[in-house]
C-alpha cells in the first residue's frame, strides 16, 4: 500500500556533508514535520522530491538512484541487507526500547526506511538499506500486542556500492553503531566494492585515508581476542587501534592472545553468576600489558637463603596482586622467610613492578 508523506531518502542525501541525519528523537532521524505543523521554508525545502535533488544525489549516489515510491510493509516480507554495518543480531528489546516507544506514543513509524526491492528469494520482496532499528521495532511491535503495525518504508533503485554509502551516510552519526561493527564493514566493503584500492573507497566516502586505515586496521582483531570484551561494542576505535597494532607483531601477538583467551573465560564466570562484565578498559589495559607480562613470567625473581637455596620467588606479579612461592629444602627458620618475602616485595617495588595498593 503506498503512502504520501515527505522524503526521507532525499533528505538524506542531501545532508551528506553533516555525515548523515540528526539523531534526533529515537526514529533514527529526524522526521518531517506533520500535515499540521507549518515547517520553515528551509524545512520545506529539504522536502522536496529526491528527482529534484540531483546534486545531492550526484554527490552520493549518482545515477544509481532512479525513483523513490514509498509502501506500508509487512516486516516479515522484508529481510536486512547484509552489506548493512548495523549487527541485526545483536538488537534487543532493551537496546531499541526508546525506538519502540515513540514509534506507539506517535501511532506508527513516521521515518520510513530505505529499501530496495529483490528478486529470487521467495521468503522476501524488499531488503533495508537503512533503517535496520526501525525494521526490528515494527516486527517486535507485531509480535506483541500490535499485530495490524506496518513497516514504513521508501524503495529505492541501487547497486551494492551506492546502497552501502547510503547506509554509511546514516549509520554515521548512530551512537548505538560501534566502531568494531563500522570497521568490520568498511573492511567487507573495501573487498567487494572499491577493488582492495583504499584510497578510492576513501574518496568515495569523503573519509580521511589515515582514519578508514586506523578503522581497517581494528577490523582485523580476532574473534578469539574480542571474546575477551563483554560486548563487541565496547571496541572503540582509539583504544583498540594500538592493540590491533601489537597483534601484528608475532613476537607479542601470542601472549596477548593468551590473555584474551583468559579473560574470555572469566568474562563468561561473571555472566554465569549474574556478576558484573570485566570493564572495557581494565580488558584492554591487560590484554596490552601481556607481552610484558609474559616476559616477567619467564624470568622470575629469585630470593636465596643465606645457604644459596632458592627461599621466595615471584611466579607472577600483574595488577591482580603478586604471587609468591616459598620453597621447601632452604633450611630457613621463619625470621629468615619473612626477611626474604619483605625483600622479594622491595625488589618488586623497586623495579616498579610492587603490589598496587
Amino acid at each position: 500500500m503506498a503512502r504520501k508523506q515527505s522524503d526521507y531518502l532525499a533528505a538524506l542525501l542531501s545532508d551528506e556533508e553533516e555525515a548523515a541525519p540528526a539523531t534526533g528523537a529515537s526514529q533514527e532521524a529526524s522526521p518531517s514535520p506533520a500535515p499540521a505543523e507549518r515547517a520553515p521554508r528551509s524545512e520545506r525545502a529539504r522536502g522536496t522530491t529526491l528527482l529534484g535533488r540531483e546534486s545531492a544525489l550526484a554527490r552520493v549516489a549518482t545515477g544509481e538512484v532512479r525513483q523513490v515510491t514509498q509502501l506500508l510493509l509487512d516486516p516479515a516480507r522484508v529481510r536486512v541487507w547484509e552489506g548493512n554495518a548495523r549487527s541485526y543480531a545483536h538488537l534487543s528489546e532493551e537496546s531499541c526500547r526508546e525506538l519502540i516507544d515513540s514509534i506507539i506514543a506517535e501511532g506508527g513509524q513516521k521515518v520510513p526506511a530505505v529499501v530496495r526491492r529483490i528478486e529470487g528469494d521467495p521468503e522476501h520482496d524488499y531488503e533495508v538499506i537503512a533503517g535496520t532499528r526501525r525494521h526490528w521495532s515494527i516486527s517486535w511491535l507485531r509480535a506483541h500486542s500490535y499485530p495490524d503495525m506496518q513497516f514504513v518504508a521508501q524503495v529505492a533503485q541501487l547497486d551494492d556500492e551506492a546502497a552501502f554509502r547510503l547506509a554509511d551516510l546514516e549509520n554515521r552519526a548512530r551512537k548505538d553503531v560501534s566502531d568494531l561493527e563500522r570497521a568490520r564493514n568498511y573492511a567487507a566493503a573495501l573487498k567487494d566494492h572499491y577493488g582492495d584500492h583504499m584510497t578510492r573507497m576513501a574518496e568515495r566516502l569523503k573519509l580521511s585515508k589515515g582514519w578508514l586505515s586506523k578503522m581497517l586496521k581494528v577490523a582485523g582483531i580476532p574473534d578469539a581476542v574480542l571474546a575477551a570484551f563483554a560486548s563487541p561494542a565496547d571496541v572503540q576505535l582509539k583504544p583498540a587501534y594500538p592493540l590491533a597494532q601489537m597483534l601484528d607483531d608475532k613476537d607479542k601477538a601470542p601472549a596477548i592472545r593468551k590473555e584474551a583467551t583468559r579473560l574470555a573465560r572469566e568474562q563468561e564466570v561473571r555472566r554465569a553468576s549474574g556478576r558484573p562484565a570485566l570493564p572495557a578498559a581494565d580488558v584492554l589495559k591487560a590484554l596490552l600489558a601481556a607481552p610484558d607480562a609474559e616476559q616477567v613470567k619467564a624470568e622470575p625473581l629469585v630470593v636465596s637463603s643465606s645457604r644459596g637455596r632458592p627461599l621466595v620467588s615471584v611466579q607472577t606479579s600483574n595488577r591482580q596482586g603478586v604471587t609468591l612461592r616459598l620453597h621447601a629444602g632452604s633450611g630457613a627458620d621463619p625470621e629468615e622467610v619473612l626477611a626474604a618475602v619483605r625483600e622479594a616485595l622491595d625488589r618488586l617495588e623497586n623495579e616498579g613492578r610492587g603490589l598496587q595498593r
